[in-house]
This record gives C-alpha cells, sequence and structure tokens, in this order.
C-alpha cells in the first residue's frame, strides 16, 4: 500500500517538476524580451528564478518517492 502511494506521489511530484520547468522557460523568454517594461522583465526574471527552485526541489522529491516505490 505504501508503495502505490509514493509512486502516486512521485507521479504528482514529476508533474510538478515539469510545469515548473515549462514557466521557467516561459518566464525566462519574458526576461529576454526587449519590448517588454523593465518593471516587467525583472518580476519574468525573478519568478524564473523561483520556479527553477521549485523545478529542483520537486525533481529531489519525485526522485525520493520513485526510490521508495521500488524498494
Amino acid at each position: 500500500m505504501e508503495s502505490v502511494k509514493n509512486a502516486a506521489n512521485y507521479v504528482g511530484d514529476k508533474t510538478s517538476e515539469l510545469t515548473s520547468g515549462a514557466q521557467k522557460e516561459s518566464n525566462k523568454e519574458v526576461a529576454k524580451d526587449s519590448d517588454a517594461s523593465l518593471g516587467t522583465r525583472a518580476s519574468a526574471a525573478k519568478d524564473a528564478a523561483s520556479n527553477k527552485i521549485d523545478e529542483t526541489s520537486n525533481s529531489a522529491s519525485a526522485e525520493s518517492n520513485k526510490q521508495k516505490a521500488t524498494h
């Protein structure tokens, strides 16, 4: 039963990792856009950094749950 829970957590964490990665890339593009205002670019850069932290955290959690589910 615990393996099923860990497998479900892995899927959720992996989904969150991929979502954060996509948001990070989107924010990076906005931050690079010279047509966007300075405030918008700065906010997007900050958000991209936050998304990277979330992506890394979700990746680590997913890997941990994957290991727990297979052992």
